[in-house]
């Protein structure tokens, strides 16, 4: 993708740090609203969507609680609550609504540019984890935004489902899975690239590759001063900035830091790098079409929840395995050793030695991910390929993920998973922090990001924003009408099976 040559400009609306799918979607969401707005996006890399969103950096599910059991913790009551779940599905249903709205107005081609239908799943095995599997279907088959989620205990039709996990299984284990038509399987990096693509095609959009920004201070009145350099050749550059939104993945939190605004006080990061076995055999990936989700192990973070993963990249199909967690200093996979130490301040020192203190399952569970061998990867994989071999899998490093570390006043400090944003000086700066469902929920995120900072823009956006995403303000879990209405229309209009 082709960089513009920095013009001559040095005020802009709107600043976008980062060339992922949280600045891409934030900008088009603006260009839709609000078209005569000045934008510049700065990355830091030669291209767009070569971190945490590219395809081959992150499991490219769409995230809807389908199938992943961390959604559904087990209450000490013996029931299941589907509290969480509901809240992610009900975000990934705006995603589908503003990505339906770019193919309906042809501002994106076709949905397969990026989207591709595949079957979620969650798989057990164990009379425990059985009798979980089956309380967790019981609680959310009846709900609308679950509607067509089917469990099974039956081999056959587990075989059926998915047949490369049974093929070769040893009898007499306990086994299950829910399986749910109406997953997905999103190409963050090529949708990142379409939108920018959006941006591109109008007036008033620059985009500045290979530059990175190195500071950002008040300029007063709620503007921003924003110190770029050029990777290449190093020349740098200042701009002023009305608004500022930081969306560099791990990257964002030094910034978020040098901004100096007080809600980014006692915030820091852990971070946790990830790596995949991909498959190498044509044959193998022919015969698997399906995300299969598990239980997570003892202690792991909840990106660390074991699926085989069907990928489609490019037209190509893919399989994966994993993640299988690592511990790195930097905060981006192109980022520095240094960045952890570096972000280490009085403010935030005592929150992550509290969190660190409290985390020692975590602790320990990352330390086993290290030092595993190749053999202990591939037993992990045979609990879900029996018949797998060493000779068909490669391994491959993620993207690398930093989790939110607050302040608490009871505990010191949390480690808190999943993503938040963080907005101060009047709304004319925000950041987003932390990790999955992330690219998945893009859309309602960046909504909660219009409507901190753009609050006086919002009424007369209203009536736009309901064209774009029509359960805007509603509730899709407390509205069955509707949720069946958004659940249709996206479906065909994104070529979705449910």
């Amino acid at each position: 993708m082709t960089s513009n040559p920095s013009s001559s400009a040095s005020t802009y609306d709107v600043v976008l740090i980062g060339g992922g799918i949280m600045s891409a979607t934030l900008g088009a969401l603006l260009r839709q609203l609000e078209p005569n707005l000045s934008i510049a996006l700065f990355g830091r890399l030669d291209d767009v969507a070569l971190e945490s969103s590219n395809a081959w950096n992150n499991a490219g599910t769409g995230h809807s609680a389908l199938c992943e059991l961390n959604y559904t913790p087990l209450r000490p009551d013996g029931n299941v609550d589907i509290s969480k779940a509901v809240a992610v599905n009900e975000a990934f249903q705006i995603s589908r609504q503003f990505w339906s709205y770019l193919v309906e107005t042809g501002q994106i081609a076709s949905p397969r540019d990026f989207l591709n239908p595949i079957a979620h799943m969650s798989f057990v095995w164990g009379p425990e984890n059985v009798d979980f599997l089956r309380r967790r279907h019981a609680a959310l088959q009846d709900h609308p935004l679950f509607e067509g989620m089917s469990f099974s205990t039956d081999e056959a039709q587990l075989a059926q489902w998915m047949p490369l996990v049974m093929q070769d299984r040893a009898p007499g284990q306990p086994l299950a899975a829910t399986w749910h038509p109406a997953g997905t399987d999103v190409n963050f990096g090529a949708l990142t690239r379409r939108l920018i693509q959006l941006l591109q095609g109008k007036p008033g959009f620059e985009l500045n590759l290979a530059h990175e920004v190195e500071d950002l201070k008040p300029a007063g009145n709620n503007e921003w001063d924003v110190s770029v350099r050029a990777m290449h050749g190093g020349a740098e550059r200042k701009v002023r900035a009305k608004f500022v939104f930081i969306g560099a993945g791990g990257g964002a939190l030094p910034l978020l830091q040098k901004s100096g605004i007080p809600e980014a006080h006692g915030i820091g990061g852990f971070p946790v790098s990830g790596q995949f076995l991909r498959c190498t055999n044509p044959d193998v990936v022919a015969r698997h079409h399906a995300k299969v989700y598990g239980k997570a192990s003892v202690g792991a973070p909840p990106m660390s929840v074991p699926h085989l993963d069907t990928r489609v990249i490019d037209g190509q199909r893919g399989l994966l395995f994993g993640p299988y967690a690592g511990f790195s200093t930097k905060f981006l996979k192109s980022g520095s050793w240094l960045d952890l130490p570096r972000s280490i301040r009085m403010d935030n020192i005592g929150a992550m030695m509290a969190v660190a203190r409290d985390n020692m399952a975590l602790t320990k569970y990352l330390i086993q991910q290290v030092l595993q061998s190749n053999e202990d990867r591939m037993k992990a994989l045979r609990d879900f390929v029996p018949t797998a071999r060493k000779e068909d899998w490669e391994l491959i490093t993620a993207g690398q993920r930093v989790q939110v570390i607050k302040k608490d006043a009871t505990r010191g400090g949390v480690l808190q998973f999943g993503t938040e944003v963080v907005t101060g000086a009047g709304g004319s700066v925000a950041a987003l922090l932390g990790a999955s469902p992330g690219a998945s929920t893009a859309a309602p995120i960046m909504l909660t990001v219009l409507q901190r900072c753009f609050a006086s823009r919002m009424p007369q956006w209203d009536a736009r924003l309901r064209e774009i995403v029509p359960s805007f303000g509603t509730r899709l879990g407390q509205d069955a009408q509707m949720c069946a209405q958004v659940r249709e229309r996206t479906r065909k209009v994104l070529q979705l099976q449910g």
